[in-house]
C-alpha cells in the first residue's frame, strides 16, 4: 500500500495510515521469532518472595505468556512509522522509565536498513477499537441519561487518560485533577462555553467524588456503573419489542429492585391487571428471563393448658421456600404434618442479572447464526441472477434481483445491530 509508483495517492494514502497509527487504530505487529532468555534462579526466587509478600499465590508463566510478552513491542517503535528520508514519526505520547534501554533497538533497525517500509508489518489493533466503542458507548448514554454537558466532560476525562488505559474493562476511569479535566474540555468546541462550575456540576452527575491524589483533588468516572446502565437499556428494548409496553414496566420495576417481590405488590406498582401480571411473569420466567420462588405458608394450630406461643421456621425444597408458622406450647415439642395444616401459596420473582447477562448473550449468538444462515441461503437460491449481467434483469427476472436486494439489506443491517448489541455483552 506504501510503495504506490503514483506520488499523488502514495501521499494521500500515507497521509491516512499515518491518522491511523497516530490514534493507535494501527500496530506493528509483534516480531515472529521473539527472543526468550533462560530465566535465573535469582528472579524465580524473587518472584516467590514477592508472591508471599503479597499473600497471593501465582504459577511461573508459560512459554507462550512469556513469548507473547517478549513479542511485543514497545510503544514508541509499536505506533511509530518510518518516512523515506529516514526519520520516525513517533505518535506515542507517553514512554515508560524502563522502555528507554529498549531504543537502542530501533535505532540499530535504522542503521541497518531493516526499517525499510515494504519490510513492516502492519496489523489492526483491535483491542483500541473495542476501547473507542466502549468509550462511545459511554458517553452516548450519559448524553442521554444526564445532559450534553456531562457528556462533553466524560469525552473529555477519557480522550485524555486513553493512552493509560491499560486494560479494554477499566471498570473506574484513570484519576485527573480538575485543572486538566477543565483543559481537555476546552479543547473540544462546545466544551469552549462550559465555566469551571459548570465542569464541577457535571462531574457531581456523573457521580466523581473527589479523591486525593499527591497534593491535588482527582477526579474518576465509574465506568462499570454506566456499561451496566447500557447493557440494561439493551435488555429492556429487547422485553418491550417482544413482549410489550406491560412487560417492559414489570421487567424493569424487577431488574431495579434488588429483592424478591410478590405477584401483588407488582401489580400494583406497574399499574397492570394481576390476571395480566400473572401471565407475563409466566412467560418471561418460561423463556428464562425471571427467577420465581414459590412461598408457602402452612399453619398448624394447638392448644395446651390455655397458654400459647407463636414460633415460626422454615424448610428449604429447591427452589420452594415452606414457612411454617405453629402454635404451641414452651413445654411440648409439636410433631409436624405439612399435609394437615392450611396452606398459603405466594410467588415472589426477581431479576438475577449474572445469569441472564449469559442467557440475554447465548440467546444473541444463535440469532446471528440464524441470520448468517439465512442470508448465505437467499444468496444461494438465487445464485442465477446474480451471475446475470444487468442488462438481463429485466421483467420477472429483475423483480426477484430486487427482492434479494433487499432482502439481503434487511438481514444484514440486522446483522449489524444484533453485533452491536454482542459487543455490549460480551467486549464492554
Amino acid at each position: 500500500m506504501l510503495c504506490s509508483n503514483k506520488p499523488v495517492v502514495q501521499d494521500s494514502l500515507r497521509e491516512s495510515f499515518i491518522k491511523l497509527v497516530r490514534v493507535r487504530f494501527v500496530e506493528r505487529c509483534p516480531a515472529p521469532e521473539p527472543f526468550l532468555a533462560p530465566q535465573s534462579k535469582e528472579e524465580t526466587s524473587a518472584r516467590k518472595r514477592g508472591a508471599k509478600s503479597a499473600k497471593l499465590v501465582e504459577g511461573p508463566q508459560t512459554i507462550e505468556q512469556r513469548a507473547i510478552a517478549a513479542a511485543a513491542p514497545i510503544d514508541a517503535k509499536r505506533f511509530s512509522v518510518i518516512m523515506n528520508t529516514g526519520t520516525d514519526v513517533d505518535d506515542s505520547p507517553n514512554v515508560a522509565v524502563g522502555e528507554k534501554r529498549k531504543q537502542d533497538a530501533l535505532e540499530l533497525d535504522k542503521e541497518s536498513g531493516a526499517s525499510c517500509e515494504k519490510d513492516i508489518l502492519w496489523r489492526a489493533n483491535f483491542e483500541e477499537f473495542v476501547r473507542h466503542l466502549r468509550h462511545k458507548a459511554c458517553i452516548a448514554n450519559v448524553k442521554t441519561r444526564l445532559d450534553d454537558g456531562a457528556a462533553i466532560v466524560l469525552s473529555a476525562m477519557l480522550e485524555a487518560t486513553r493512552s493509560e488505559e491499560t486494560k479494554v474493562k477499566i471498570e473506574n476511569s484513570v484519576p485527573l485533577s480538575m485543572d486538566t479535566i477543565f483543559e481537555g474540555v476546552m479543547k473540544s468546541e462546545a466544551g469552549r462555553s462550559m465555566t469551571l462550575e459548570r465542569v464541577r456540576s457535571s462531574l457531581i452527575q456523573l457521580g466523581c467524588a473527589p479523591g486525593v491524589r499527591g497534593a491535588t483533588e482527582s477526579y474518576s468516572v465509574d465506568l462499570k456503573n454506566i456499561i451496566e446502565l447500557v447493557q440494561n437499556d439493551e435488555l429492556e428494548s429487547i422485553i418491550l419489542k417482544r413482549y410489550g409496553k406491560e412487560a417492559y414496566r414489570i421487567f424493569r420495576l424487577l431488574s431495579k429492585s434488588y429483592h424478591l417481590l410478590e405477584t401483588n405488590k407488582i401489580s400494583d406498582t406497574t399499574f397492570v391487571e394481576k390476571k395480566d401480571t400473572a401471565k407475563i411473569l409466566y412467560q418471561l420466567w418460561k423463556d428464562e428471563y425471571l427467577q420465581m420462588e414459590t412461598l408457602i405458608l402452612l399453619r398448624v394450630s394447638k392448644k395446651f393448658q390455655g397458654i400459647e406461643t407463636c414460633c415460626s421456621t422454615h424448610i428449604q425444597m429447591g427452589a420452594i421456600k415452606i414457612y411454617v408458622f405453629k402454635w404451641s406450647t414452651a413445654s411440648v415439642v409439636m410433631k409436624l404434618n405439612l399435609h394437615a395444616g392450611r396452606q398459603t401459596r405466594f410467588q415472589l420473582w426477581k431479576v438475577t442479572k449474572d445469569t441472564l447477562w449469559g442467557h440475554v448473550l447465548n440467546e444473541m449468538y444463535h440469532s446471528a447464526l440464524n441470520l448468517s444462515l439465512r442470508v448465505a441461503y437467499e444468496l444461494e437460491q438465487e445464485q442465477e441472477i446474480i451471475q446475470l449481467p444487468r442488462e438481463k434483469r429485466v421483467g420477472a427476472l429483475g423483480s426477484r434481483f430486487e427482492r434479494l436486494r433487499k432482502v439481503r439489506i434487511l438481514l444484514e443491517s440486522s446483522l449489524m445491530k444484533l453485533d452491536d448489541a454482542i459487543m455490549v455483552y460480551n467486549d464492554f
